[in-house]
């Protein structure tokens, strides 16, 4: 179905997708393998330009994160196949690979990741010295202190694989058109494309953009700006070394993470390739300033041997036969980096039918699973699994250019950088998304970075140790977190909680469309709940607080990580069903204070002569009321489980209201909090989080939300056929709450659950319960499991722990505790 010469062959299209390196020719391939029809790849030179054709090819099962471990999985099983099924060799190698330890913490951050990989299905190993040594013999075992080893890894030859997935797309009715270069972009008002060429104009349903570091110029003829550079990425192959022509087997990759580069064999010599820190690392920015040159293709950079001196030198330590290898060549390519080096992958908020897979450091071992994950998502109006960590929307307008090129070099950098749990990265922040209390409070405490926000994650107090001191273990502010707890627990507590998404929804419509998204039923007015939209398949697309302001007005909120996320989702319906409504976002222009504890009542009542009682201002109840002369929406409502209020208002507000409440609750003892003390108050109440207990791969009621799913309400909201077919086959795993015997760490979520000698399930969140004085986690574990009483372990770098499922909550919440001492009960809190 292709033609060297160029031409269009036809003028619609179901799906164009504009780009012919490996990754947009993976989608072609699956999309057409999928039954889709009219899938048309455009490619402005030829197939495996840009960066894919230079590319070293690796493979791995091993990834850090939790989710991209099936899209690595997936792109392996694949490619073992695609020569049989195409016909096409692609030089697929699999001698497995060996990420080295140099360092105790290094061996600690191994077993770390082995718990993270213990319910995965891909095998993964931590391995001794001497095995380290027998798999790759020709090693400086003097550094070696374990290894952690994928069997499975290896390399595969970029070129032929992206021909193989070529040959597939075309079999099953793909046409792939090159060279073909895309001019113009335009959007109707039925949402369908035009796509501009020199050959005539294609109308399709939808476009995806795979164009690697031309990516950001097709954006712009859209008007969207990207936030991707490209990087200057430098391998170096040597000629034959006769230690290596030797072997009787070829030897496993290996990953020197102190040395930061990757190493293996080719042909009779070796090929490793270094990431060199921020400071020497080159980006081309002139790229993103003036453009890509038109006619690069397959051109390479200038190479820099200096720039990776130190590299080599390492890899000539750890590698001693390197020493007296002569190198024949080096290769300077571009690789195009998104500002955390994960790729941007799906729909596109603010732009309908546009998507987009791009931006990515790691094509070739993506290509296969995000080929697959994103024809799925295309075919089937939901993503197949949870992969929040790459959907396009996590950016947004702060991502400038200037941030964008100093995360790049940071990530770059970074490449081989020890993982921490809740770890934070420095380099260019604050952005220009800052709340109103940034500058008052900067000096004050440990900052988090959310979606572009400064949000504070615990407090100091003079004897603290201050700063960011990551570690495996209990770190410094494990203490001071314990000490904002019994703030919120014993008197009251302040957090800015101005990073949440805020949306405004209103107009005939609106209570029709909430009801249709949404499975909890719509509030009343001056009411709030917490509500879920599911997917068609009755997954947890999101969690949302709704409260109905005014007859027909509405206010959603969300956590600061899926502010577009759930935007796009809530577009995306009205589009659909035609909805009469408005959609306001109104994240960065709000502000939003919580207040909670014993005392605040008693100092939100000093500033106001509105009636806060228990018996007029109830839990869950949202109201205008003005706080020392600012207006401020008020909802009754504490992620801590404590009596609280929510203040929403002006973000120029802040700096007064904030200094007001502090002012007022002097005598009471008022102090702030953080994002820490929140959770570990939240985990104590049973309270889930969106993202950890519920995302894309579970149902609300194996994550015990059936309190908030009213099945039974008359809308059909989405999901509600496929929630009913999920009970009426009975549940196989529940989320339980847990209390583990630990010492000197915590469980933090994805942890592997053991039962018996075998990973039955994961934790998905955890903290240290500081009135149990006991650490606390949330998991998965099967029905059979999962009864009250039931003995489990958790494993924690390496150990595995007794863990005891427990009733929930630890910790009644407030409202719970009024209501039992309105009954005349006392309860134990």
């Amino acid at each position: 179905k292709e033609t060297q010469s160029p031409s269009l062959g036809k003028d619609r299209a179901d799906t164009v997708i504009i780009g012919g390196g490996c990754v947009g020719v993976s989608l072609a391939y699956h999309l057409a393998k999928a039954g889709l029809k009219d899938v048309v790849l455009l490619e402005k030179s030829e197939l495996t330009a840009g960066s894919t054709w230079h590319a070293a090819g690796l493979t791995t099962y091993f990834h850090p994160g939790i989710n991209l471990k099936k899209i690595h999985s997936y792109s392996i099983k694949l490619y073992e196949k695609l020569e049989e099924e195409t016909g096409q060799a692609v030089g697929f190698h699999q001698p497995g690979s060996i990420r080295i330890a140099s360092t105790p913490t290094r061996v600690d951050e191994f077993k770390y990741q082995m718990t993270r990989a213990g319910w995965h299905p891909t095998e993964q190993y931590l391995i001794t010295p001497e095995k380290v040594q027998e798999l790759f013999p020709l090693l400086n075992m003097d550094m070696v202190l374990a290894g952690l080893y994928n069997p499975g890894d290896g390399h595969i030859d970029p070129y032929s694989l992206t021909m193989a997935l070529a040959a597939g797309a075309r079999k099953y009715g793909a046409q792939l058109n090159y060279p073909v270069q895309v001019t113009n972009l335009n959007s109707r008002s039925d949402g369908t494309w035009e796509v501009e060429t020199p050959l005539g104009i294609i109308r399709a349903k939808r476009i995806v953009n795979t164009a690697g570091f031309w990516a950001r110029e097709i954006g712009k003829m859209i008007g969207l700006q990207h936030p991707l550079i490209p990087v200057h990425h430098q391998y170096v192959v040597t000629s034959t070394i006769p230690e290596v022509k030797a072997l009787k087997t070829e030897l496993p990759v290996i990953r020197d993470l102190e040395g930061s580069y990757y190493l293996r064999q080719e042909r009779d010599g070796l090929l490793f390739g270094p990431y060199e820190s921020e400071e020497k690392m080159k980006l081309q920015d002139s790229w993103v300033t003036n453009g890509v040159p038109p006619g690069f293709g397959k051109e390479l950079f200038e190479s820099d041997l200096d720039r990776i001196m130190e590299h080599i030198e390492a890899a000539m330590e750890m590698v001693p036969v390197l020493k007296n290898a002569d190198i024949i060549n080096t290769i300077a390519g571009p690789i195009t980096y998104s500002p955390d080096i994960l790729p941007m992958v799906g729909p596109h908020q603010g732009v309908r039918n546009y998507w987009v897979a791009i931006g990515f450091g790691y094509g070739i071992i993506h290509a296969g699973g995000i080929g697959k994950y994103l024809s799925d998502w295309i075919l089937e109006g939901e993503p197949p699994f949870d992969l929040i960590e790459l959907d396009p929307n996590r950016y947004g307008k702060w991502t400038t250019t200037e941030y964008t090129a100093a995360k790049a070099r940071e990530s770059y950098g970074f490449n081989n950088i020890v993982g921490y749990p809740k770890e934070e990265r420095f380099a260019g922040r604050p952005t220009e998304r800052t709340s109103g209390l940034y500058d008052l409070l900067k000096s004050k405490c440990s900052m988090g970075f959310h979606a572009g926000w400064e949000q504070p994650h615990w407090f100091y107090k003079p004897e603290d140790e201050t700063g960011y001191k990551p570690s495996f273990r209990r770190t410094n502010w494990f203490d001071p977190v314990g000490r904002e707890y019994k703030q919120v627990m014993e008197k009251v507590g302040v957090i800015d909680l101005s990073p949440f998404g805020k949306f405004k929804v209103k107009g005939t419509d609106s209570v029709k469309l909430l009801d249709h998204l949404f499975a909890n039923v719509v509030p009343k007015v001056g009411s709030t709940n917490i509500s879920h939209m599911l997917t068609p398949r009755g997954k947890v697309y999101a969690e949302l607080t709704v409260s109905q302001l005014y007859p027909g007005e509405f206010m959603l909120v969300t956590g600061s990580g899926s502010e577009l996320h759930d935007l796009r989702w809530i577009e995306e319906e009205v589009t659909r069903g035609d909805y009469k409504v408005e959609i306001e976002n109104m994240t960065d222009e709000m502000g939003v204070l919580g207040v909670a504890g014993p005392y605040a009542r008693q100092i939100l009542q000093k500033l106001t002569s509105e009636d806060l009682s228990d018996g007029s201002f109830k839990f869950l109840q949202s109201r205008h009321l003005k706080l020392s002369d600012i207006a401020v929406t008020a909802i009754r409502i504490s992620y801590t489980g404590e009596l609280g209020w929510e203040l929403y208002h002006r973000k120029e507000d802040s700096v007064a209201l904030y200094s007001a409440i502090m002012e007022a609750g002097q005598k009471e003892g008022i102090d702030n909090f953080g994002t820490y003390a929140l959770n570990a108050l939240r985990l104590e109440k049973g309270f889930r989080a969106w993202g950890a207990e519920m995302n894309c791969d579970t149902n609300p009621l194996e994550a015990g939300l059936e309190y908030f799913v009213k099945i039974n309400k008359p809308a059909d909201f989405t999901g509600k056929q496929a929630l009913k077919q999920i009970k009426e086959e009975g549940l196989k795993r529940r989320l339980v709450y847990l209390t583990l015997e630990t010492d000197n760490v915590d469980p933090e979520g994805n942890e592997s659950v053991w039962h018996n000698g075998k990973v039955i399930g994961n934790t998905t969140s955890g903290s240290f319960s500081y009135s149990a004085q006991q650490s606390l986690a949330f998991a998965y574990v099967p029905t059979e499991l999962s009864k009250v009483g039931q003995k489990l372990e958790v494993e924690l770098l390496g150990k595995n722990y007794p863990a005891t499922i427990i009733e929930e909550p630890l910790v009644l919440t407030e409202p719970t505790r009024m209501r039992l001492q309105r009954k005349g009960e006392s309860p134990k809190i």
